[in-house]
């Protein structure tokens, strides 16, 4: 198994910190891992986005020009990213941030509303990973026990104390996809 991936959005929505977490919880299910961040200088509100593989065998390259999953989270990426998403592949995108919805027919596509959710939720800080949580559903290629690993080892002890707020949203991420509409 091999899963080739994108996270793509503004600085600030937790596009690297979901590649980390990503990374991280791939790293503690013994996988192979790479993590590739690219951000501009901008803090916040500039675009940003990581290119994460998670494999059973080594990995030769970091660098993809096709992905098998994009996560969009803004216009932008999905203007960049949308066509490389390789045939058969998954996109899933938040409409929050997308104004033109994908429109390509020959991969899975799953629109979810993880700004509202997050909002319903009382928290719009954990809408990446209501993200996060669906793509599981979807791709399941890490077990939630591992992810659970993942968080801790990704996030500073400080913020530990949010790990059960992240888990309820990836799970709430999980049964919305159930509700999620595939384009």
């Amino acid at each position: 198994m091999t899963e080739e991936m994108i996270i793509a959005g503004f600085g600030g929505q937790g596009v690297l910190s979901m590649g980390k977490i990503l990374a991280y919880s791939g790293i503690m299910e013994d996988k192979e891992v790479t993590w590739f961040p690219s951000y501009g200088p901008e803090m916040r509100g500039g675009t940003a986005n990581v290119t994460v593989i998670v494999s059973d065998t080594r990995i030769s390259s970091p660098i993809l020009q096709e992905f098998d999953t994009a996560i969009i989270l803004n216009q932008q990426s999905m203007d960049k990213f949308e066509s490389a998403v390789k045939p058969g592949g998954t996109l899933l995108y938040d409409p929050n941030g997308v104004i033109n919805p994908p429109t390509r027919t020959d991969i899975n596509i799953f629109k979810v509303e993880a700004t509202k959710t997050a909002v319903e939720m009382g928290n719009p800080k954990v809408f990446n990973m209501i993200v996060f949580g669906s793509y599981l559903k979807v791709r399941p290629i890490l077990s939630l026990d591992n992810v659970e690993k993942g968080l801790e080892k990704s996030l500073p002890e400080r913020y530990h104390k949010l790990i059960p707020l992240n888990l309820e949203a990836i799970k709430k991420g999980q049964e919305l996809v159930d509700d999620v509409q595939v384009v």
